[in-house]
């Protein structure tokens, strides 16, 4: 009997695989604990802004293979591509089998319409400075190496951990109001499309809230990331939860399997090129 939580639908975004501060093992953890039927990847999956051949541990390697695993299995994947895996949406629309690759999903969900889409095309800094952004990004990873060095050294002293880059994030976010204005804009335009819910990443601010426009409520959802927040939103018995997965000063242990077992005939026999590519 599996030990699996099943789940109706499981999001998860901005988990930056290829850089330093990716939580690769909690999340191979995490999706080896849940047996969804839809899976939406959304954005920032991998990070092929800041992606070097010379750092892609076999943690980041596994999260790839446990959603190959899932897709084997005939979870719906959803790959809905972000601003620092944007060089996947020349393929929007590709499917194969019950995977997908594409800029934005729309659902029906008991009765609901759902939005589904990474949110940097609402994000008036992405647009406006793109370069700016990546020169950010490579800051921030480095921000992460070093502050894992400084709570490294306060743990042994005893002392609590801190976050430079949360710290650093909400100065800049809350002198620009950047937050609650990329959400209000994000939800007016939920209510002009008319749907209920929308589900964005993008801003790593995990959550849950009714938010209103023009007299109409819409469910805004955000699923946080896999380098600080640790998060994945889940929709189970007709509800919307946020799951957060529990920080240790441990090391997550990964459970090895057999390289094969159980991934989609696909994924095991031959290797998959993209049109065009």
């Amino acid at each position: 009997m599996s030990d699996k939580r099943p789940l109706d639908i499981v999001v998860i975004s901005d988990v930056h695989l290829g850089i330093y501060g990716c939580h690769a093992k909690e999340l191979v953890n995490y999706l080896d604990s849940i047996d969804p039927r839809v899976l939406v990847l959304n954005g920032d999956i991998i990070d092929i802004w800041q992606f070097s051949k010379r750092y892609f541990p076999k943690s980041h390697t596994k999260v790839i293979r446990r959603i190959l695993k899932m897709i084997g299995k005939g979870t719906e994947v959803y790959y809905l591509t972000g601003n620092h895996d944007e060089a996947l949406r020349k393929y929007a629309g590709f499917g194969l089998s019950n995977f997908v690759i594409d800029n934005k999903l729309i659902l029906e969900v008991d009765g609901k319409r759902h939005w589904f889409f990474h949110g940097d095309v609402y994000d008036v800094t992405m647009k406006n400075s793109k370069w700016l952004a990546k020169l950010g990004g490579k800051g921030y990873d480095l921000l992460i190496i070093l502050n894992r060095l400084v709570n490294h050294l306060l743990e042994k002293m005893g002392r609590e951990k801190m976050s430079f880059s949360k710290k650093v994030k909400e100065s800049v976010k809350q002198a620009v109001k950047f937050i609650s204005d990329f959400e209000q804009t994000v939800v007016e335009i939920a209510v002009d499309k008319q749907f209920d819910v929308v589900c964005c990443g993008h801003i790593h601010q995990p959550v849950i809230k009714e938010m209103y426009s023009n007299g109409k409520t819409v469910t805004y959802l955000n699923s946080g990331d896999w380098v600080e927040s640790l998060t994945a939103l889940e929709y189970s018995r007709g509800e919307w939860s946020l799951y957060q997965h529990p920080v240790s000063s441990r090391k997550a242990v990964v459970v090895e399997e057999e390289e094969d077992a159980a991934l989609p005939e696909w994924a095991a026999s031959r290797v998959i090129t993209f049109p065009g590519s």
